[in-house]
């Protein structure tokens, strides 16, 4: 967006005269001004300033510190990261010391000496740059424990944030996405992070009859059945101290889900031909590609059980969703599968990655890995092409033309203009105020656009 840029400083006061005092007072910072909470708010939009200093007292009673308090706890809702600088009266001590309640960085009573303010502006706007960093740098960060998983694409690092959160807890936690999507690396990870000592155990519920399925989940005594030699513990019980992956929840039989319920509500279970109940401490993961709440709308699922596994819901998006990640993944399975065949030199060509990056993926990194693989071991030659992945090309080169970032600002730009401008009712400097933008601004962009 062509936002103005360089502003460092929004200096919110209605008396003209102390505004130019201050102004000047803080002369090297780079500064705009306001004097009411309304253009307050219209500057914080436009130029996104690092520090606020401010007055409780503005119109339209400027005895009254309403306004002021209103507009602090606005842009402390706008702009979280801002840092304000409260300056008060010679007996405004208690609300100075409610502004810092409400998230006001610091206050300072007027009259003031201009070192001092200039000190504290300084001082929030050198923490306001390291906490700005910290959330970059966090932002990129993968953490140590989901290192098994590939990615760069935005939304699949805040996935990785999500669980890296939820992992030292005992949260029952449910994993939605399409088949092939990393369910089960995401939930080792969980494991693995977390502070429990005991074995991470998978059992996929789709893959076992369900005459076989419940002795398999909670373990059978000696005799229970005819083939029962000897007592044998379940996954549940093996999981004890540990994880429990319950792969495709949504083919588990309702009548299993009632003893499912009964164990995550009791954590105890009854082996098939047994009487005594045993304690086991095991959390909890399920996972499905399945639209669960359809389920339950069917009579599949059972709605309590639903809400006893999904006290935490993570959705994985899909490869196709996940910005440059087919082509990341594809490099890293090419290196390690020409590893294993010992040919090291063997590389990836620009038309295979261009089909890579323009292919759909329905069975997704699963899909991806296995068309990897088989092309590696098929092909002749020092790289990987398109052929031999058997993808076809994407017609006229538009896997190139995506990232072209003149290309890709222009559309963005388009989009933003055209909601703010239906949200505005078209009004055009209300849409300026919605994009953070002078009225010259919007109206250049308009004009670039072809909008009347």
């Amino acid at each position: 967006m062509s936002a103005e840029k360089g502003v460092q400083l929004l200096i919110v006061e209605d008396d003209p005269a102390l505004q130019k005092q201050i102004k000047w007072s803080l002369d090297q910072f780079e500064s705009v001004t306001a004097d009411d909470r309304e253009s307050a708010l219209v500057q914080l939009r436009r130029h996104a300033p690092a520090v606020v200093t401010m007055d409780l007292g503005l119109p339209p009673n400027a005895d009254d510190s309403t306004e002021g308090f209103l507009l602090l706890e606005q842009i402390v809702s706008l702009a979280p990261g801002t840092k304000v600088v409260v300056l008060t009266g010679q007996n405004g001590q208690a609300n100075a010391l409610r502004a810092v309640e409400l998230g006001a960085y610091d206050f300072l009573a007027k009259p003031f000496e201009p070192e001092v303010l200039g000190l504290i502006v300084q001082r929030a706007l050198r923490l306001h740059e390291l906490q700005a960093e910290n959330e970059r740098l966090v932002a990129m960060r993968q953490p140590d424990s989901l290192s098994g998983l590939l990615t760069r694409d935005p939304e699949m690092l805040r996935v990785c944030r999500t669980m890296e959160k939820v992992a030292t807890t005992n949260a029952t936690v449910m994993l939605l996405g399409e088949s092939g999507t990393g369910k089960e690396v995401l939930a080792r990870g969980l494991h693995d992070s977390s502070r429990r000592k005991g074995r991470f155990v998978a059992i996929n519920c789709a893959a076992i009859p369900e005459n076989l399925l419940e002795s398999e989940l909670f373990g059978y005594e000696k005799g229970a059945f005819t083939g029962a030699v000897k007592t044998t513990p379940g996954k549940i019980e093996s999981a004890h101290g540990g994880t429990l992956m319950l792969d495709e929840i949504g083919d588990l039989p309702m009548a299993l889900q009632a003893k499912l319920l009964r164990f995550l509500q009791e954590r105890v279970i009854d082996r098939v031909g047994g009487r005594q109940e045993i304690p086991v401490d095991v959390r909890v993961v399920c996972a499905t590609h399945q639209d669960v709440k359809q389920l339950i709308s069917e009579g599949r699922f059972r709605e309590d059980l639903f809400y006893r596994l999904a006290e935490i819901v993570i959705n994985i998006p899909p490869l196709r969703d996940r910005v440059g990640d087919a082509a990341f993944l594809a490099h890293a399975f090419t290196r390690r599968f020409a590893q294993e065949q010992g040919r090291r030199s063997l590389t990836l060509s620009s038309d295979a990655v261009n089909a890579i990056s323009a292919h759909r993926w329905p069975g997704n990194i699963r899909e991806l890995e296995n068309c990897i693989k088989r092309a590696v071991i098929m092909t002749d030659g020092n790289q990987v092409t398109a052929e031999d992945l058997a993808l076809p090309l994407p017609a006229n080169g538009a896997a190139d033309e995506v990232i072209d970032l003149r290309t890709v600002r222009d559309e963005a730009e388009k989009r933003a203009v055209i909601t703010a401008l239906s949200r505005a009712n078209n009004n055009v400097l209300r849409a300026a105020e919605l994009l953070g933008v002078s009225r010259p601004t919007l109206y250049d962009l308009m004009h670039r656009f072809g909008m009347k």
